[in-house]
């Protein structure tokens, strides 16, 4: 056979078998009525799995934030019979007719809605609802069952730092289209907002194979494109959850803050905004939209606040500690110095100016003056301070003070892993030379004595007192605030937190105040806040309000080696010495002895039944 005999006969056996291969699928697919049933009779359907959220844990592996089931009902439009027997499918679910016109216009009008899309039509659906409707599903073609999970809080407390979940919105699809879709959760506040990427996990995909009516026949291709959701990371924070639950009941009634820290790392034990509230409240479900308006429109007690972070105050007295480090270290005092205090400071004696005190024995140095808290000792101190170049030249003594106060921390933000940290503010010269000056007039030291004892123009945040209660603790450093301890994959928190921050203070200073601070507490303004053995060292503060004064109380213990540092702030609670003062005894009493001694019961008895959220 020659060549082109050779070609005619593969040509041919190719045509041949062409030819029997499509009357194959002819009779397969078009005249065998078994196949062409079955093709029919099949939906593919792609659907995906939610990614359970990690869970969170405090210091001591205590539960705070689990996942619970809850049951959502998902719509694909264009699959949704116009004939829908729409009676029973309300009375199955437990809605109104109404309640059903309404969430479809709401699924549907959403900016990326389709009609092809899968969209959540019900979330939150009652467990017992929704075995009563699983059993009905194939009636309703166009509505597909899925498990999703909502947060839980096993220990009801510390809900400004936890924070709350939502459903994403549109912005949130835009920016990350990848990850988010309709109808998913995210972070809105707190932790699950800070720790969204590793708290969220990765969702899953399944393609499921369902019969004309709509029911689940078997997975597609034996599930080999199927792929698993994985589960957010699991995180261990620095909250002691029982000394959190200890603090919250301390400051029920109360408005203002509570702030305590472990010198030595940095980390957050406990941090409280007062009025608090159950977090479950916030958990995704029916009521949850109602609670958040109502606890929106309390513009008295204002529970979303987050106070330790977003209220910032005059210090008051506890501010008296900071001046005098950064005195000592200046040169512009020292440590022995006496005065005498006749109950008033007189700013101009010829025209009768002067600044109060209060009677007390004669502050013959620092340490007698933390004690005592004497305003005179500490008008004169920040007056010679603010004067060292000059009487004519007020603002390179103020611009150089506020320098120190910025090392410490005043004035900026502490950089904690929590949302909405405010900086406070530190007045410069700038700031006197723009508000006060005019063409006849400039300001001078006279005019910001008040300065001198933390109140005037100086606002901080109750993390960032708590902060300097840590830096004298650790005589002369810190770490930045934390509530981050572990991730489950390891043990890396960032260099941010890990990195010593130091302020430059000689350490002999520190030593000075830190006696004075020992005796404002053993036999000073501080002593409510003595607990015997604990070496307490504090400083009160009354910070003067329009209403009435804030109490004001910061501390660390014990005084060697100490292992917590705290600062309380209860707003309209009148003088340091009465509320703030006995609120941080018993805290710290709770956490470094695990229990309130007997004799000391009715001190907490006290503390929990004053009540100043009435107060204006």
């Amino acid at each position: 056979m020659d060549q082109s005999s050779r070609y005619r006969v593969i040509v041919l056996i190719i045509c041949v078998g062409s030819l029997l291969l499509l009357a194959h699928l002819f009779d397969h697919q078009i005249l065998d009525k078994k196949y062409r049933d079955q093709a029919q009779s099949r939906t593919l359907i792609k659907r995906s799995i939610s990614a359970p959220r990690g869970i969170v844990y405090d210091r001591n592996q205590e539960l705070l934030v689990v996942n619970e089931p809850t049951y959502e009902l998902e719509m694909i439009y264009q699959e949704v019979e116009e004939d829908m027997d729409i009676d029973l499918f309300c009375d199955l679910l437990g809605i109104s007719i109404g309640d059903y016109e309404e969430l479809k216009k709401t699924a549907t009008s959403r900016r990326y809605f389709k009609k092809y899309i899968p969209i959540t039509f019900l979330s939150n659906i009652e467990p017992v609802d929704f075995a009563r409707f699983q059993e009905h599903l194939f009636r309703f073609p166009g509505f597909y069952s899925k498990l999703k999970n909502k947060r839980n809080y096993p220990s009801p407390h510390a809900a400004h730092v936890l924070g709350y979940i939502s459903e994403v919105n549109n912005a949130d699809i835009e920016s990350q289209p990848e990850i988010y879709a309709i109808g998913d959760i995210k972070g809105t506040s707190g932790i699950e907002r800070v720790y969204e990427d590793q708290l969220r996990g990765r969702k899953g995909v399944e393609y499921i194979l369902k019969d004309n009516v709509g029911r689940e026949i078997e997975e597609y291709n034996d599930g080999q494109l199927d792929n698993d959701a994985t589960s957010g990371e699991d995180i261990l924070t620095t909250l002691d959850v029982d000394l959190q639950a200890y603090g919250e009941s301390l400051m029920e009634n109360k408005r203002g803050s509570i702030v305590a820290i472990e010198p030595s790392t940095g980390e957050i034990l406990s941090i409280i905004s007062a009025p608090t509230y159950d977090p479950n409240k916030l958990s995704l479900g029916k009521t949850r939209s109602n609670t958040f308006l109502e606890m929106l429109s309390d513009s008295i007690n204002e529970p979303l606040l987050d106070r330790p972070l977003q209220a910032t105050y005059p210090p008051g007295s506890i501010f008296k500690p900071i001046l005098s480090l950064i005195a000592l270290q200046e040169g512009v005092w020292y440590g022995k110095k006496p005065m005498v205090c006749t109950g008033e400071y007189h700013v101009n004696k010829r025209k009768g100016f002067s600044q109060g005190c209060r009677d007390h024995p004669m502050p013959n140095n620092i340490q007698t003056a933390l004690q005592y808290s004497c305003n005179t000792y500490y008008y004169q101190m920040v007056r010679d301070y603010i004067d060292r170049y000059g009487y004519n030249n007020p603002g390179q003594g103020l611009d150089e003070l506020m320098g120190y106060l910025k090392q410490f921390g005043i004035g900026e933000k502490l950089g904690v892993d929590l949302l909405n940290e405010r900086e406070g503010f530190r007045p410069s010269a700038a700031y006197y030379d723009k508000r006060i000056n005019t063409r006849e007039y400039s300001w001078k030291s006279t005019y910001i004595l008040s300065l001198g004892i933390g109140q005037g123009e100086l606002q901080l945040t109750t993390l960032q007192m708590a902060n300097l209660a840590a830096i004298i603790a650790n005589r002369g450093f810190y770490y930045t605030p934390h509530i981050i301890k572990s991730f489950a994959s390891s043990d890396q928190i960032g260099l941010n937190y890990t990195e010593k921050q130091t302020v430059p203070i000689d350490s002999q200073h520190f030593e000075t105040v830190i006696d004075g601070m020992d005796l404002v507490v053993r036999a000073g303004s501080g002593i409510r806040a003595y607990v015997p053995r604990l070496d307490i060292c504090g400083k009160t503060g009354t910070s003067q309000n329009a209403g009435n004064d804030h109490s004001v109380f910061f501390a660390f213990a014990p005084k060697d080696d100490p292992k917590i540092a705290i600062a309380v702030y209860v707003e309209n609670a009148g003088g340091g010495s009465s509320v703030a003062a006995p609120i941080a005894g018993l805290f710290i009493e709770k956490y470094l002895n695990d229990s309130i001694a007997p004799n000391r019961l009715r001190v907490e008895e006290r503390i929990k039944g004053l009540n100043f959220v009435d107060l204006p």
